[in-house]
């Protein structure tokens, strides 16, 4: 039998290693800004065009490579960060394995230039598909500048399943912040299509949280300080009023590296157990450091998933750490059993007795005196007048007699109490039970509807309608309401201006100041806005539109925020129209949710329970 193992090609290699290391154009982000950052350079610049499909450069100050090493950065498993196995156990640099580069111009167009401080002349080197096409000397700054065009050029199969340029941009968006809260001590510049989107200078840990999500997260901050033998813990957590549906603001460093830990992301959420509302979760920058021997962060290949040797520890210094910094700044309410109870009277009324009020009485009062003023200047009570004191007590005087009086408790429905001339069958005859359901008779049977569900299906048709065949009304707000939020955010917003105007959203997009709405579609409640809007970006964030058109994906969104909720009290009136509006939409029978919204039990059902 002929032999069936062979080696692949390098080509082939590379592409398969670049199926882990570039997932998207985020990827090739995250790895050239992390060589710059370990490159020790003091001032970074991003360069993206089209959502990282067309261009990604990345352009630094750092010690740059002689023409030997720019060569030998491109072939796998070639590192200048370690060299022994023990070296995993102490890493102090973001990569290590050596397959980034090569992985990137396996599947790309890449041109470098660099030059080292010692040398007057740089090195150009131009890949294409793992294959050099050209190597030479060249005039350059000192530093790197690494251009990666034209990704998955040679995979078209790969690049098909990349989304829009705007959903790529926001990926890039999401790692750039990480790379740049992790390191405040680096300036870092981010250039979108020829425009600039970031200009972060260098600053400490504070300013740059502030810088990259806006002023107004400086007041939310509340810092974090512990130290221990075994993790030293910095940075921010959100204040609890703050707190918010979506994970943006959610971000852990270990050693300098961003990471993602669902146990220590529990130790966060437990700290704030009590203080936050049902499903909103607490917003935090924290920076862990810990001994390199006592993590592992050479387990994935994305370096964000990482083992700890003793997370039970690092837990409960974490929750505790937390714990103590909300009540430290009063955030949180604590017992203080050392409190002087004496400071919670005033000073001035300390040792005081209490003294009796007193009452004064007008003794020459007379309810009956029909005079002009008081009674006689001598004080004398003048005659009581006693005439038509029948008048009080004779109801047939009275307008309308007793037929027009009502007592204050007295509740008159006309619903309930029908006129004898009216019958049962001119009006439909609706209850609500347990506030989630609306009861009502057809001629098999009865009617159970969900409330919430109904409400769904004719909201989201509504807003379809709106968004794709005619404008929504909108009611301008005599007041505008003011949203602060990060670029992210407010690139996410601006990209659906289109949609939301079409719902009837009147939005003022700045440069660096809030979000000011001053107009919203006619039927939606001023008190929504926030929780509407707020709905839209957790949605985008965490990418729950996938599958939908943009329309759908929208009108979902608005029409679960603004829907009836179960345990809302409705009147017949209301119960009435919503069973109408519901049988008019063109699917009544599912919510958009593809959940049932009414049940019909028959008859011979109901006779069966007897």
């Amino acid at each position: 039998m002929a032999d069936l193992i062979k080696l692949l090609p390098d080509h082939v290699a590379n592409q398969i290693a670049a199926g882990e290391v570039v997932q998207r154009p985020s990827s090739v982000v995250k790895e050239l800004l992390e060589n710059s950052i370990d490159a020790e350079a003091e001032h970074i610049k991003l360069i993206v065009k089209d959502g990282g499909k067309t261009l990604i450069q990345v352009v630094d100050d750092g010690m740059g490579m002689s023409t030997t090493d720019a060569r030998l950065s491109f072939e796998r498993h070639a590192t200048s960060k370690i060299s022994t196995a023990d070296d995993l156990f102490k890493l102090q640099t973001k990569g290590f394995r050596g397959e980034a580069l090569a992985s990137i111009a396996a599947i790309a167009h890449v041109e470098l230039h660099s030059r080292t401080s010692m040398n007057d002349v740089g090195t150009y080197l131009k890949i294409e598909g793992s294959e050099v096409v050209t190597q030479e000397v060249t005039a350059t700054a000192r530093g790197t500048s690494i251009a990666v065009k034209h990704l998955f050029f040679n995979i078209p199969a790969r690049r098909n399943f990349l989304k829009s340029d705007q959903v790529e941009f926001r990926h890039i968006i999401d790692e750039f912040q990480r790379v740049a809260l992790a390191h405040p001590k680096v300036a870092f510049q981010m250039f979108n299509n020829g425009s600039e989107y970031f200009n972060l200078p260098r600053e400490n840990f504070r300013q740059r949280i502030v810088h990259v999500f806006g002023k107004k997260t400086n007041e939310k901050l509340v810092p974090v300080e512990e130290e221990t033998e075994v993790v030293r813990i910095s940075g921010f957590i959100c204040k609890p009023e703050f707190a918010r549906k979506s994970r943006g603001e959610q971000f852990f460093f270990a050693n300098g590296r961003f990471i993602k830990s669902p146990y220590l992301h529990h130790a966060v959420v437990s700290a704030f157990e009590g203080l936050l509302k049902t499903d909103n979760l607490p917003g935090y920058f924290l920076r862990l450091e810990v001994a390199p021997k006592s993590i592992d962060i050479n387990i994935h290949p994305t370096k964000t998933e990482v083992k700890f040797e003793d997370e039970h520890t690092l837990y409960a210094t974490l929750r505790a750490a937390i714990k103590h910094s909300l009540g430290q700044f009063h955030v949180a309410p604590v017992l203080d059993f050392e409190r002087d109870g004496n400071l919670d009277m005033p000073y001035n009324f300390k040792d005081r007795n209490a003294q009796m009020p007193t009452i004064t009485v007008d003794a020459n009062f007379n309810p009956f005196f029909k005079g002009s003023g008081s009674p006689t200047s001598k004080g004398r009570i003048g005659k009581k007048s006693t005439e038509g004191w029948q008048d009080l007590y004779d109801f047939d005087k009275v307008d309308g007699g007793f037929s027009k009086l009502q007592v204050e408790s007295e509740v008159v429905n006309a619903e309930i109490f029908e006129s004898a001339d009216e019958t049962i069958e001119s009006k439909q005859i609706t209850f609500q039970l347990q506030r989630k359901y609306i009861v009502s008779t057809v001629k098999s049977g009865l009617l159970v509807i969900d409330q919430n569900r109904a409400h769904q299906r004719i909201l989201f048709e509504r807003f379809l309608r709106e968004i794709t065949l005619e404008k929504g009304v909108t009611q301008q707000l005599l007041f505008p309401v003011e949203l602060q939020f990060g670029k992210k955010e407010l690139k996410i917003l601006e990209d659906l201006t289109h949609d939301l105007n079409q719902l009837g959203f009147d939005m003022d997009f700045t440069a660096e100041g809030p979000l000011r709405i001053v107009g919203i579609p006619a039927n939606m409640p001023e008190t929504s806005i926030k929780e509407v809007i707020d709905a839209i970006l957790v949605s985008s964030l965490e990418h729950t539109y996938d599958g939908f058109s943009r329309a759908e994906w929208i009108s979902k969104t608005m029409c679960t925020s603004l829907a009836i909720k179960n345990g809302q009290g409705l009147n017949q009136d209301e119960q009435y129209i919503l069973i109408n509006d519901l049988f008019a939409c063109k699917e009544p029978k599912l919510s958009p949710f593809q959940r049932k919204i009414y049940v019909i039990i028959g008859a011979n059902e109901i006779e069966n329970k007897f």
